[in-house]
């Protein structure tokens, strides 16, 4: 009687595993197909066809670019590295080129790692801490992100100009008045988003884990370190490659916040075409000047970049 108990036992072990086998390839047959393959290609070829173009145009010379374009490029014969050399020697009086990489890591950096930190604390609080009005709070939050931020830019000025926020001086407490203006602003306007997407992976993590810790005597602080913390860093990578993508890439804020000898490389590229837009073909080397450190930063956090995507996308 034991030995048939144990052979029905093998058995079953053996059907449930042919059956999440057989869920897991019914799952992948659903998730992939010829048309979706199609699709994804097509969507790759549009979006890598302009930045090849623009690659090539880059170092194609100046009269070739303004007369031709670069699909002519086997019947329009002309590559240069003029394009890169004068981009790299673009400057005024107060900054060049090497300057301009300097203060776009002095502005991106702090950036990215103070609304993090912010909003590594208010997820864990959305997500596990009970308080009145928790959940008005967040839509509240969540909501931010639909104002423009075009609407924010001169009640900013303001507070700047006054320099103190309810009697805090918190310009002079960051250091640099350039620079702590475009860190607060990249803060407050990066925070909803930063906030939503972090809430989303903390509220994910097994409510048991979090009741095991509290069971054990830790405190928030104890749960927030040695346990939010490590579960949630391919959560936090992935964010930081996102808030470091538009930090990196802003324009409009640089414009506004960031004058004289702490403007980042996007101000200088913006400056870069002359006066009258004369030069305009030297944005093509410098788009890819620029692209350099975004692009060592993607691949060498790409596989946090990926599993972050994924966590939190299925339990168990």
């Amino acid at each position: 009687m034991a030995t048939a108990t144990a052979t029905l036992t093998v058995d079953e072990k053996r059907r449930n595993r042919g059956n999440k086998g057989g869920d897991l390839a019914g799952t992948k047959k659903r998730l992939t197909s010829p048309w979706a393959t199609i699709a994804a290609l097509v969507i790759a070829a549009i979006w890598t066809v302009p930045t090849f173009g623009l690659f090539l145009t880059s170092f194609r010379p100046a009269d070739l670019i303004n007369d031709t374009g670069w699909w002519t490029i086997f019947s329009n014969w002309g590559f240069t590295l003029d394009n890169y050399a004068t981009a790299l020697q673009t400057g005024n009086s107060q900054l060049d080129m090497a300057g301009a990489f300097v203060n776009s890591f002095a502005i991106t950096i702090p950036a990215v790692v103070l609304p993090i930190c912010i909003a590594l604390l208010a997820a864990y609080a959305f997500a596990w801490i009970d308080f009145r009005g928790k959940n008005i709070l967040f839509i509240g939050v969540f909501a931010l992100q639909i104002v423009p931020i075009q609407m924010a830019l001169i009640p900013l000025l303001q507070l700047f100009a006054q320099g103190t926020v309810f009697g805090f001086p918190i310009i002079e407490a960051f250091g640099s008045a350039g620079y702590a203006q475009v860190w607060i602003a990249h803060t407050i306007f990066g925070l909803p988003l930063v906030i939503y997407l972090l809430h989303n992976f903390v509220s994910e993590i097994p409510g048991e884990v979090i009741e095991a810790a509290r069971v054990d005597g830790a405190g928030h602080g104890q749960i927030f370190f040695r346990i939010i913390l490590p579960l949630t860093a391919p959560a936090i990578a992935s964010v930081a490659i996102f808030q470091f993508l538009w930090v990196w890439n802003d324009l409009l804020v640089a414009l506004i916040f960031a004058d004289g000898n702490v403007a980042p490389i996007t101000k200088l590229l913006a400056e870069m075409t002359g006066s009258r837009g004369q030069d305009w073909y030297l944005l093509t080397a410098g788009a890819f000047i620029a692209l350099i450190v975004p692009l060592i930063v993607f691949l060498s956090l790409q596989r946090f970049f990926v599993r972050g995507l994924l966590a939190g996308a299925t339990k168990g």
